[in-house]
């Protein structure tokens, strides 16, 4: 088997499509069928599968109900979050909140939960309980993490620590999750299994803070959405948080000016230049990609799982889109 992106992502992809739905109840589901069809990068997944070939050598396959499980949480997050965002779009196409309706987004992000704990137990055999623990305790963090977010919404003191502490919880926590839940299933030793946690959560910082780049230094061409929503929605991430810090009356003054959304955007744009926040950004973001492969060193695998783990690492510093 190639240890490849394209490999891990094409079982990952087959194993989503052929989900088994109940027959009661039909629109239950229709809005799960529509947000799997959306797409979307499949990384948690693809990291499951990865972990587990890497570790034991084995058919990937072996951990693919574990990494069906953690893509539906992932979904289910979101659409959830859509609803508390009153998001328009997702991946290209309305939301379901907007497709269909609020209700309908709940109940059926509820019923994507239970699918992915459902996806969790099977093959688990004596490894349950491990595998449980690491995906509740996870689930939490998510939680927590979503919870600093909307309270970030109405503050204007948010720290850089604090916002690193609330994208560790929302987004690179279940990164490392996936990494962990291959490594159970592989039956790893608990050594190799806490150091692909870290090099999970590592990832999901570099991931998160080229994020953060991208919706403002990116190309919206290739980036697929509009540049400066973070800016006009005055969402705190590192960028505007960074800004705030260096200039404190500036930064308000033109957030709160009746401006445009491309006047705003370029002048806060203009302020990050002139205080190179956007190399300063991206130096984190490769700083925590540099984390993700360090910790590759305590693993024991062949060389090209190592490489591909470590690709992995460099694209999240550096991808486009």
């Amino acid at each position: 088997m190639d240890f490849t992106l394209d490999t891990f992502s094409g079982l990952v992809e087959n194993a989503l499509a052929s989900l088994e739905y109940p027959s009661v109840a039909p629109r239950l589901f229709d809005p799960i069928r529509y947000t799997l069809e959306s797409g979307g990068k499949r990384i948690r997944p693809v990291l499951a599968v990865a972990v587990y070939s890497a570790l034991a050598k084995a058919d990937p396959a072996d951990a693919l109900n574990q990494a069906v499980a953690i893509e539906l949480f992932h979904n289910f997050t979101l659409l959830h979050d859509d609803v508390m965002d009153r998001a328009d779009i997702r991946r290209g196409r309305p939301t379901v909140h907007r497709k269909w309706n609020d209700n309908v987004a709940i109940l059926s992000g509820d019923a994507m939960l239970t699918m992915a704990t459902q996806q969790l137990t099977r093959g688990a055999g004596d490894r349950l309980a491990d595998l449980l623990e690491c995906f509740n305790t996870t689930a939490m963090e998510v939680y927590e993490g979503q919870q600093l977010d909307m309270e970030f919404e109405n503050r204007d003191d948010v720290t850089i620590d604090e916002y690193l502490l609330m994208i560790g919880l929302k987004t690179s926590v279940l990164l490392g999750c996936a990494c962990r839940l291959g490594a159970i299933m592989a039956r790893a030793d608990k050594a190799a299994a806490d150091a692909f946690y870290r090099y999970g959560y590592s990832l999901g910082m570099a991931f998160q803070l080229r994020d953060d780049w991208l919706d403002t230094f990116g190309d919206p061409a290739v980036f697929g959405k509009e540049i400066g929503g973070d800016i006009v929605n005055h969402k705190k991430t590192w960028l505007l948080i960074s800004a705030r810090n260096a200039e404190p009356e500036d930064l308000p003054a033109i957030l709160a000016e009746d401006l445009e959304p491309q006047e705003t955007i370029a002048q806060v744009k203009a302020l990050y230049e002139r205080h190179h926040l956007g190399d300063l950004c991206q130096e984190l973001a490769l700083k925590y990609s540099a984390e993700a492969k360090m910790n590759l060193d305590n693993i024991d695998m062949d060389v090209e799982a190592r490489l591909f783990f470590a690709g992995l690492a460099d694209r999240a510093s550096t991808r486009t889109h």
